[in-house]
């Protein structure tokens, strides 16, 4: 069952982030070294979790107006069990009942669990002509970490 995270879970969530991550080194992916998305975060009201102790993890802000899946992680011991699938989902009715107009997220376009992934639970490329300021923003710091060593992606639904 998908909950919001408790404040004692987040270190926690840094195991699932560090072997997810691994996975993209199957592909040729190894990201840059750094601390992981979720040790920077202390409010457990942006974090979406699945399982007691957790075994996937969503964060998520507010870009331009929309929600922002920041990270979705599984880890890959409980990976194809649909805990993404129920997370997104659950992110998805988040954005609704907040009153969002869309879920904006950034990904890798060619890795087949990140956009092919998300494009089966309804997201489509959002071209950059479209992307508000806060966006923009978002991918350039993405590309000063580092991170776009394949081609990535945004994505909205």
């Amino acid at each position: 069952m998908v909950r919001w995270a408790e404040a004692g879970e987040l270190s926690g969530l840094v195991s699932i982030e560090l072997a997810a991550d691994r996975l993209f080194e199957q592909v040729g992916i190894v990201f840059p070294p750094g601390t992981t998305m979720i040790e920077e975060v202390d409010d457990p009201g942006a974090v979406l979790v699945e399982g007691a102790p957790p075994a996937g993890f969503a964060l998520v802000g507010w870009v331009d107006g929309n929600l922002h899946l920041e990270q979705l992680a599984v880890h890959p011991e409980s990976m194809r069990q649909g805990i993404g699938g129920r997370l997104v989902t659950a992110v998805i009715e988040h954005a609704r009942a907040a009153g969002a107009p869309a879920v904006t997220l950034t990904t890798y376009r060619d890795v087949a669990w990140n956009a092919p992934w998300y494009v089966r639970h309804g997201f489509r490329v959002m071209p950059e002509a479209e992307w508000g300021p806060e966006l923009r923003a978002l991918v350039e710091h993405e590309r000063e970490l580092g991170i776009e060593i394949a081609p990535r992606v945004v994505m909205r639904r």
